[in-house]
């Protein structure tokens, strides 16, 4: 039986780590999670905010989806996107999925992501 998702992993070209840590770090405002000794060696890094866990490994033949992505719920989704923003983090909003607010960027790599938030979901 499916208890829960443990974490997402994307792809990432060699080489990219430094620009990933500073787009989910500190950009998204993520903390780095030291990977394993026995996995380190593989290059990438992890990352997690809360229950979101996302894996970035390096993949030598790297071809972001355009499609394929994690979507990542977020608190306060209205001033999350302008931090971003504020980045010069291009974002796509998109009203098609009924009862959630939720836009769509890239990270440096790439990889597409969806973050949203529940309409009426209280932000303090």
């Amino acid at each position: 039986m499916i208890t829960g998702l443990d974490h997402v992993q994307l792809a990432a070209p060699p080489g990219s780590e430094p620009a990933l840590r500073a787009f989910y770090a500190g950009t998204l405002g993520m903390t780095e999670v030291p990977k394993p000794p026995a996995l380190a060696t593989r290059g990438g890094c992890w990352f997690q905010s809360g229950t979101a866990h996302l894996h970035l490994g390096i993949d030598p033949d790297h071809h972001p989806s355009p499609k394929a992505h994690p979507g990542i719920r977020v608190h306060d989704i209205t001033a999350f996107a302008a931090r971003l923003t504020t980045t010069g983090t291009p974002l796509t909003w998109d009203d098609n999925l009924p009862g959630h607010r939720r836009f769509h960027t890239t990270d440096p790599v790439g990889n597409r992501l969806e973050f949203l938030e529940a309409v009426g979901a209280v932000t303090e």
